[in-house]
């Protein structure tokens, strides 16, 4: 009888658990909605620094090497 009992409590403490949760996800606004992913880019390597850097974001030089900042298209020689 006891373990009927005890039965009958983990059942209503687990519908009272999860009916909480269920109301809280209804309160909840929804998430917005993401874009599609970025699709990826090609990477370039500065000569002066190292750094790899996406190609849209470098800045070329007069020789068409790519840099990662104006100062280093200037260290670079072009």
């Amino acid at each position: 009888m006891k373990y009927l009992v005890l039965i009958a409590i983990l059942v209503l403490a687990y519908a009272a658990w999860r009916n909480g949760r269920l109301r809280e996800a209804a309160e909840r606004p929804p998430e917005p909605r993401r874009g599609p992913p970025a699709l990826p880019q090609d990477m370039v390597r500065c000569p002066v620094c190292s750094v790899h850097l996406p190609k849209g974001e470098a800045f070329a030089g007069a020789s068409g090497r790519l840099y990662c900042t104006h100062e280093h298209r200037a260290k670079g020689g072009n």
